[in-house]
């Protein structure tokens, strides 16, 4: 029985401190990772951390056609999907990069 309350406790204590993992096909949660995002302060459908090493996702921002996996483009209205900046507990980590956006 110990064994079992240990597991447990392991199970959700992983998945609460460690970023999830971005899907081959660039998507997290169903929703594709390419697009026009908005930065929110409140109510976002994905934290995000921004990190020099180790992303899940590469991001380039762009200002137009941001039809490519990790090809953001920054709008204030009619987001694609919303992004709230997070230092902690992130859904997912990300890298600002120039070029060759994706997942690494």
């Amino acid at each position: 029985m110990k064994k079992l309350v240990g597991l447990f406790i392991g199970i959700l204590f992983s998945s609460t401190v460690f970023a999830g993992e971005v899907a081959s096909d660039c998507t997290f949660k169903g929703k594709k990772l390419a697009g026009k995002v908005q930065f929110v302060t409140s109510f976002p459908d994905f934290k995000v951390q921004i990190v020099d090493s180790f992303p899940d996702l590469k991001v380039q921002k762009v200002s137009s056609f941001p039809s490519d996996c990790g090809k953001w483009q920054e709008v204030s209205s009619f987001p694609d999907f919303k992004v709230q900046i997070v230092n902690s507990f992130p859904d997912f980590k990300v890298k600002y990069v120039d070029s060759f956006p994706g997942v690494p």
